[in-house]
């Protein structure tokens, strides 16, 4: 079994969603798919949550009116018989009449996860109607019952594993399994959502949880590219990734995935191939456990970068020093990205300012603080183990013209990483593509 995951964007109109279950009902095993909802959907969704906060339900209404009217349109073009077309727009109907229900009541953070879950509720709904005009034996399984987070907000994958398992075996013999992305339950049985990497995170803990051939992540992209191809020229889609690979390029700025969602088939060796709507037949990139030795992959850039220097006489030869300085970043739930150390300083780089202020009083208890903002961490991932001499001094030298204000290499085989300014960003990228891809 293969499970095929669709974003918003290639489920955003009828005739994507077309094109999509072809996509589909072209593999001969049975597939289970995962759907976002129809682009744009969650945003005008958040948006009816947000008039609700402010305790306006006429505005509320008037989206929830123009929503509706716009997905009724869309059952008309999607349906070629009055048949599924009109049990579509029932649905519709009483979908909407739920939404407008919490105009009525006193709304709270609850009740926006349940409203912005109904995205991915319509979407599924109106394909797996589609399907089922076209012939196909389809049965749409809501994520909502098997798909749960624990106490920690992280998913509970022995739950998911069981229970999806569960859904299998008492819905044999289809050849389309669909399902939401994006939501579920939490350990109180509350509708929630997976928050980081929402759909492909589904995807990818189905995967995980069946054992399946191959995940596939389908967007309005070919692949994972070897360089940021709005600022690079000729950039090409990488064909295999190690998943330590993926990750790194994934953190440091490669949107077409987020770091967290590959992590369960990594560990249940499943590999994730990512694959272009727009264009099918492209080979893509394919994410597996297998390393190829002595090859760079790709250049990723990660934006909006703060780096902080921390100077003292005291850290000469003492211990204790770096701990107390860590500790106030844990404190604040700021994560570090890099960190680069001397005999009396320590300089590392953030991505979240929220507590900046807070941050920098508790470390001026220890040193001199400098702060540096509007920066960008540039990385180039491969193997850069060091049995491969050259890589580092190649990525190294491409640099020369520019002012690197860290470099941080070591703390992985996979990844050397520079700080440079925004201002730096393009030439930057652009010298590394040219090194170490063109050359």
């Amino acid at each position: 079994m293969k499970v095929m995951k669709f974003g918003g964007t290639s489920v955003g109109t009828p005739q994507r969603m077309k094109e999509v279950c072809k996509l589909i009902t072209s593999p001969t095993q049975p597939t289970f798919v995962v759907l976002s909802a129809m682009s744009g959907t969650t945003n005008a969704l958040l948006e009816i949550s947000d008039y609700l906060y402010k305790k306006n339900p006429e505005g509320a209404n008037t989206i929830i009116n123009q929503l509706e009217q716009k997905y009724m349109l869309h059952a008309q073009e999607l349906y070629a018989t009055s048949e599924y077309c009109e049990l579509t727009q029932k649905f519709l109907r009483e979908e909407f009449n739920y939404l407008r229900s919490f105009t009525k009541i006193l709304f709270t953070s609850f009740e926006e996860k349940v409203i912005v879950a109904q995205g991915e509720i319509i979407s599924t709904n109106m394909v797996t109607n589609y399907l089922k005009e076209c012939g196909v034996k389809a049965v749409l399984l809501s994520a909502l019952d098997f798909i749960r987070t624990d106490k920690n907000a992280e998913p509970d994958f022995n739950y998911i594993r069981e229970h999806a398992q569960k859904q299998l075996h008492d819905n044999p013999d289809y050849q389309v399994y669909i399902t939401q992305g994006f939501i579920c339950r939490n350990a109180y049985s509350e509708i929630d959502n997976l928050l980081r990497g929402g759909s492909d995170y589904t995807a990818c803990l189905i995967g995980a949880a069946l054992q399946s051939e191959e995940i596939q992540i389908w967007t309005d992209i070919d692949g994972m590219h070897n360089n940021d191809p709005r600022v690079v020229e000729g950039t090409k889609p990488v064909p295999q990734l190690y998943f330590e690979e993926a990750a790194e390029l994934a953190y440091f700025g490669a949107k077409i995935l987020h770091p967290t969602c590959i992590q369960p088939a990594k560990f249940a060796g499943v590999p994730v191939r990512l694959l272009n709507t727009m264009d099918p037949t492209a080979p893509g990139t394919i994410i597996n456990n297998e390393m190829q030795q002595g090859t760079l992959k790709a250049v990723a850039a990660k934006d909006d970068i703060t780096c902080i220097q921390i100077q003292s006489s005291r850290m000469l030869l003492a211990h204790g020093f770096l701990r107390k300085v860590f500790e106030i970043f844990e404190s604040y739930k700021t994560s570090i990205d890099m960190v680069c150390t001397s005999e009396v300083g320590v300089s590392l780089t953030i991505d979240n300012t929220s507590h900046l202020s807070d941050i920098l009083s508790e470390l001026k208890q220890y040193g001199t603080v400098q702060v540096e903002e509007d920066m960008v961490i540039i990385c180039v991932v491969g193997d850069l183990s060091t049995d491969n001499v050259g890589f580092v001094t190649r990525a190294c030298d491409a640099l020369r013209d520019v002012p690197v204000r860290m470099i941080s290499y070591g703390g992985s085989n996979h990844n050397i990483s520079f700080l440079v300014r925004k201002a730096d960003k393009k030439q930057t990228l652009q010298a590394l593509s040219q090194s170490l891809f063109n050359a």
